[in-house]
């Protein structure tokens, strides 16, 4: 959350000419609710369900796509192991404090609650190791624009050029 994933992955699908997914937005457009509706209604594990079928579908295709990838999806050992397999894997890491920053109060983030900076710190304490068990890439984002994140992002998968 607040990383920057939807920003910088829509940048370095169209540099790369490739589609873009984002697994929140296709949760939502397969079922017609939105995330916190989700929650809402039937709960964190009924979120996590979707988000891993949309996970499988978003990376069965036949060709390349950039997948903007739900954070908590590394909390389940699938959604490891098929990000693993399934192409490269770069992680935009920012620090709890950038973070909670770009989330402000966190409307609209069910996880972070009435403390959405310590819900962060509490969150990257279990899922941090879990995205560097699959990252075959980190690009920390906390001083970076989305186009500078882009860059690197594009840098560690080994193409080169600038967006434009």
């Amino acid at each position: 959350m607040g990383a920057g994933k939807t920003t910088v992955g829509r940048l370095v699908a169209d540099r790369l000419g490739w589609p873009y997914l984002d697994s929140d937005a296709e949760v939502e457009r397969s079922t017609g609710r939105t995330v916190p509706e989700i929650f809402a209604a039937d709960g964190e594990q009924a979120f996590r369900d979707e988000e891993r079928r949309v996970l499988a579908e978003s990376v069965a295709g036949d060709g390349p796509a950039v997948v903007s990838v739900a954070g908590g999806a590394v909390l389940d050992r699938g959604n490891r192991q098929l990000l693993a397999r399934s192409g490269t894997v770069v992680w935009l890491r920012a620090r709890p404090d950038t973070l909670a920053a770009r989330v402000g109060s966190g409307d609209g983030r069910p996880l972070l609650g009435a403390d959405p900076a310590g819900e962060l710190v509490a969150l990257a304490a279990v899922r941090d190791p879990l995205y560097a068990s699959v990252a075959d890439g980190v690009v920390d984002v906390d001083d970076l624009t989305a186009v500078e994140a882009a860059d690197a992002v594009l840098a560690a998968v080994g193409h080169r050029g600038s967006p434009t």
